[in-house]
């Protein structure tokens, strides 16, 4: 970890143009634009449309969160691994949920360590004392009890959360997953956050990241986020793939799948999400099927297959048995 934070209580927030600069050198040279942004990410197994590409590389440049939503398993965190990977950063995710709070995306204090910590301090001023020292040192009594809470509330003892580890290092992209999941007072902090690249920690001052972090939110709209968060980010919308751009992306993610068992795979996929299902699958789902399949040995999916796999793609009960009563073998066969 990078620890490169300016602690300086009181201290003023960059200017837009020094975070472009700072983040827009995160970027390989060569990636001078969206079309190139998206060519370095098919290269690295990430089928990116132009939307998505653009909105992107807009975010990066501007030292933007980019706010991705969408349906589940549409590709919204695999983009920010993929960036990871591009960026040759490490990734750092905040996974959200009900009930999550700013101590446990921000920082903690080691309490454990600490208290060992004053026992190890004790038990050199009592050696101190039973050498003769007791006298000596007694003078200073308060300048050490001063000194020891400052050990206590150091940089060391302070457990960095996922937030805190992104504004420490540098470079670094930061996923912030299932932003819906959590309640407003959350979000909240995030804008913040996410406004000044900065966190306030009282022992310690203002701790701010030298570097913007690559920040991408990510939402599967189970509630709507306030359009002080969304202003903040550059926005984008996840749909699921057309027919062709899947296929491409199954045969990309997994090559060894044939070209027929992908086109059945995928036709069968979106087949499905045009019914009224409680969990429509997503891309992820085609994938995690069509791997499936090629353990089973398969080249070519029939209805046979499709019953005996379909726990590969749908998670309830009721959406395979609305599936079962669907004639998927006419879509097979078309594809």
């Amino acid at each position: 970890m990078t620890e490169s934070l300016d602690a300086e209580a009181g201290s003023e927030r960059l200017p837009l143009t020094s975070a472009v600069q700072g983040i827009g050198g995160l970027l390989p040279a060569d990636i001078t634009g969206p079309e190139a942004l998206r060519q370095q990410l098919g290269g690295l197994g990430y089928l990116a449309d132009d939307g998505l590409a653009t909105a992107a590389y807009l975010g990066m440049r501007l030292s933007r969160p980019l706010l991705l939503e969408g349906e589940a398993g549409t590709g919204k965190t695999a983009l920010a691994a993929a960036l990871a990977q591009l960026l040759g950063a490490p990734l750092v995710r905040l996974q959200c949920y009900e009930g999550i709070d700013a101590t446990q995306a921000l920082y903690d204090w080691d309490f454990p360590r600490q208290l060992l910590h004053l026992r190890a301090s004790e038990a050199a001023a009592n050696a101190g004392a039973a050498a003769g020292a007791a006298g000596a040192a007694g003078g200073s009594a308060p300048l050490e009890a001063d000194r020891l809470e400052g050990e206590l509330y150091s940089r060391r003892f302070l457990l960095a959360r996922p937030l805190l580890q992104a504004l420490e290092t540098s470079p670094c992209v930061l996923l912030i997953d299932e932003v819906d999941r959590a309640d407003d007072e959350f979000e909240a902090f995030l804008l913040e956050v996410l406004s000044e690249y900065s966190v306030s920690v009282p022992e310690l001052g203002t701790l701010r990241a030298p570097v913007p972090p690559v920040v991408v939110l990510t939402s599967n709209r189970t509630r709507e986020l306030h359009d002080a968060l969304k202003r903040r980010c550059f926005y984008h919308w996840l749909d699921h793939p057309a027919f062709a751009r899947e296929v491409e992306i199954v045969r990309v993610r997994l090559p060894h799948v044939s070209e027929q068992l992908a086109r059945q795979v995928t036709a069968a996929v979106q087949a499905l999400r045009r019914e009224d299902l409680l969990k429509p699958p997503g891309v992820a789902e085609t994938l995690d099927w069509a791997a499936a399949l090629t353990v089973l040995g398969a080249e070519r999916l029939d209805a046979d297959l499709v019953a005996r796999t379909l726990g590969s793609v749908l998670k309830y009960r009721e959406d395979q048995q609305r599936a079962a009563s669907l004639d998927l073998q006419a879509v097979l066969t078309g594809a």
